[in-house]
């Protein structure tokens, strides 16, 4: 096996970039995949192009014969441009996307052929609803679910085949997929949000949410990934010692692009230019091979889309510059993990960044308004903001010396800080004049100096705001956006909705004017969400026990933070919003338990076969050759041998030491697997994966790396940290 790993080597280091021309400037190509307004246009009559315009903006429904219409436009450019196929692309619960390609082609009863899609193949189809995870939802012998076509994203050609985005519901309705509850989320902030707006601006029509996700990965070359039975079946390793160098001299970040990697970004960005994915960012990220790409901000669903759909790009552009890229948050131990910063905010169709400070005290306190609600969400719903982004991958970086923390806190930055303060000491009641205008010279009036990004970053703080927009920095990197973004636009619905009930009650009952109700009701929100907001080091011993003082959460590990997902509080939420019901809530709870059981269990059956099949055979050989040498010591120097062979006797004895941790462990490890599969409630099986299977995993691997430091590096059968993470 040392053999693989030493031709991996060779053929890795003799790798030349890729060479890519551009096809045209980015500008010229953007979205020509895309089936866009502009193209709908030129492809469909007046009636149908309204009709998806009616859809996309005001939810209308689109009736058969129409969309027989827009079937038909999207079949002849989608033909025009060399497409065969199509397919219904969507986002079941399994973490990556699907698809099933159909022919356009079809025959007659004439025995003539033609291509054909209609009306009924564009908006509905039929996959088989029990081979996805459905938690329960559906009986193995129940098969049928549904796909819908969501015309509010745009449907797009990847290669030969139309792919158009869409819905997936079971038979009986309820949500199978990641987009569903989203979509019922943006609406409900849409509708939360627009009735707030109008205290300020009556023409505010629709408030949208925006995303700009930042996608960090790794890149280890195809030829050493393969080498790696952990890498192939897991997305990371399960052992290796750490390189002497890894991020420790700060030489990657922000540094030269290496030359092969730079002819990979440089191909992944124009196949997203023709997919309307607007990347515009690229860097080098902190640890060794790893990087980063991010993109303009869009609506919500539409970035969420691009994202889920870059990843499978990512992959399959990869091949092709043979590398592999790592998705996983932490493949390499010792070295930064991977995470998706999701920057957030809420934008009119007035054109006003709802968490941009303006120019005048009205557009500042409609500022102050939104931006208040939402720490106050997040004060209320830090549990459920937690259990969005938990996963078996996300808890090597979430609690662990990785930014940022498992504690989800508020950072707003000293100047925002002593504004809430300043408005926390607004009088009760009704205000007088001075007051009035005390309050919009000294605190509304005065917002317009803060700058985008006037204070330092904090980078440990999960939940951050950063100018115009709020960043959740604790999404993992593998992670589907619309996870997270469902459970932050649905609390921020919430509380926007509470809001308007309070200010609407001072009004009515207190008569207080619309102003000094709106300073009242925020004044209060301050007070009670206080305990939310930290400026400081969230890695440090003391913020756990300050954050314990406050109250706040600290959920470690994924099925500890999943609990949130089935409390009083998420079901009342999400059944309020109409966003999901209780069946739906408790069939992701049951999925995502699932899933994390089956992670640990795939990942513990890797390292049992590594540990057994490769690290100690090979251990075992390289102590025969120190067995011999000893030997051979001994029939030199007779009864001195010992003296001489000190240090051989010594590395056998280690050796053994080290064989027999990682044999006794295996075993251990492999009954408590069995103990934890016997178990029929998939809370206790997946708290018994945590709590009890995964402690061995570092006992293991302490054994394994220890030996690989002893082993001979020539018979050493695994590709080493130093090689995965600087062969360029």
């Amino acid at each position: 096996m040392a053999t693989l790993r030493f031709q991996a080597l060779k053929e890795a280091s003799g790798r030349k970039p890729v060479k890519f021309e551009e096809a045209d400037r980015k500008s010229n190509i953007f979205a020509t995949n895309v089936f866009n307004e502009s193209t709908m246009k030129q492809f469909l009559t007046k009636d149908a192009f309204n009709g998806v315009r009616d859809a996309i903006q005001h939810g209308s429904k689109i009736d058969r014969k129409l969309a027989d219409y827009i079937a038909m436009g999207m079949k002849e450019w989608a033909l025009s441009k060399g497409v065969t196929h199509y397919t219904h692309w969507f986002q079941p619960l399994t973490g990556t996307t699907a698809e099933k390609h159909d022919a356009f082609f079809e025959t007659d009863f004439e025995g003539g052929s033609l291509e054909k899609f209609g009306g009924g193949q564009l908006v509905q189809q039929e996959p088989d609803a029990s081979s996805f995870p459905n938690g329960g939802i559906r009986n193995t012998f129940e098969a049928r679910g549904y796909t819908a076509w969501d015309p509010t994203s745009p449907a797009f050609i990847y290669g030969t085949t139309l792919c158009i985005p869409t819905v997936f519901i079971s038979y009986t309705g309820e949500a199978l997929d990641y987009k569903t509850p989203l979509l019922r989320a943006l609406h409900a902030i849409d509708e939360a949000a627009t009735d707030v707006c109008r205290y300020f601006d009556k023409n505010v029509k629709k408030v949208t949410p925006t995303l700009g996700w930042e996608q960090e990965y790794f890149l280890v070359d195809k030829a050493l990934a393969n080498s790696r039975p952990d890498i192939l079946l897991t997305g990371r390793t399960l052992l290796g010692h750490t390189s002497a160098k890894g991020q420790q001299l700060e030489d990657h970040y922000f540094g030269s692009i290496p030359s092969r990697v730079l002819q990979y970004m440089r191909e992944l960005e124009e196949e997203c230019m023709y997919l309307g994915i607007p990347v515009k960012t690229r860097h080098n990220e902190v640890a060794p091979n790893q990087f980063e790409l991010a993109p303009i901000f869009e609506e919500a669903n539409l970035a969420v889309d691009h994202n889920s759909l870059l990843m499978d790009v990512m992959q399959k552009v990869a091949e092709r510059h043979d590398f592999k890229v790592l998705l996983h948050e932490k493949p390499f131990q010792g070295v930064n993990g991977s995470g998706k910063h999701n920057n957030w905010s809420m934008a009119t169709d007035t054109g006003v960044n709802l968490l941009a400070p303006g120019k005048t005290p009205m557009s500042n306190l409609q500022f102050l308004t939104f931006f208040i609600n939402t720490i106050k969400a997040v004060n209320i719903y830090e549990e459920l903001l937690r259990a969005s982004i938990a996963s078996a991958s996300n808890d090597h970086r979430l609690g662990a010396n990785e930014a940022p923390p498992a504690i989800i806190s508020v950072f707003i930055g000293d100047q925002l800080f002593k504004v809430l303060s300043e408005l926390e000491g607004v009088s009760s009641g009704k205000l007088s004049p001075a007051e009035k205008t005390d309050l919009k010279l000294n605190v509304v009036g005065k917002i317009p100096d803060v700058m985008l990004d006037n204070t330092d970053r904090n980078r440990t703080s999960p939940f951050a705001f950063t100018g115009n927009k709020f960043e959740f920095r604790a999404v993992g990197s593998s992670a589907n956006c619309a996870n997270a973004m469902t459970t932050l636009n649905a609390i921020v619905a919430k509380q926007l909705k509470d809001f308007k009930k309070e200010v609407d009650a001072l009004i009515d009952k207190k008569g207080l004017k619309k102003d000094e109700a709106i300073f009242n009701v925020l004044r209060e929100y301050i007070k009670q969400s206080k305990n939310i907001l930290f400026e400081g080091d969230g890695y440090s011993d003391a913020w756990e026990k300050e954050a314990k003082k406050r109250g706040l959460s600290n959920r470690k590990t994924t099925p500890e933070a999943l609990k949130a997902k089935v409390s009083k509080q998420a079901f009342a939420l999400f059944e309020e919003l109409g966003i999901m019901n209780h069946v739906e809530v408790e069939a992701r709870y049951e999925i995502e338990l699932e899933e994390y059981t089956k992670k640990i269990q795939i990942e513990g059956r890797v390292l049992g076969d590594i540990a057994r099949n490769h690290v100690i055979p090979t251990a075992i050989r390289y102590q025969n050759t120190l067995i011999e040498n000893v030997r051979g010591l001994k029939e030199i120097f007779g009864k001195d041998f010992e003296k001489i062979a000190k240090e051989q006797i010594g590395l056998i004895k280690e050796i053994s030491a080290h064989i027999e941790g990682i044999n006794s462990n295996v075993e251990k490890m492999t009954e408590a697997r069995k103990k934890a599969n016997a178990l029929t409630s998939a809370e206790k099986m997946a708290a018994s994966y945590c709590d009890v299977v995964k402690p061995y995993f570092e006992i293991i691997r302490e054994h394994c790396d220890k030996l690989e430091l002893l082993v001979d590096d020539e018979i050493w059968t695994l590709t080493k940290y130093r090689e995965l993470l600087f062969t360029k």
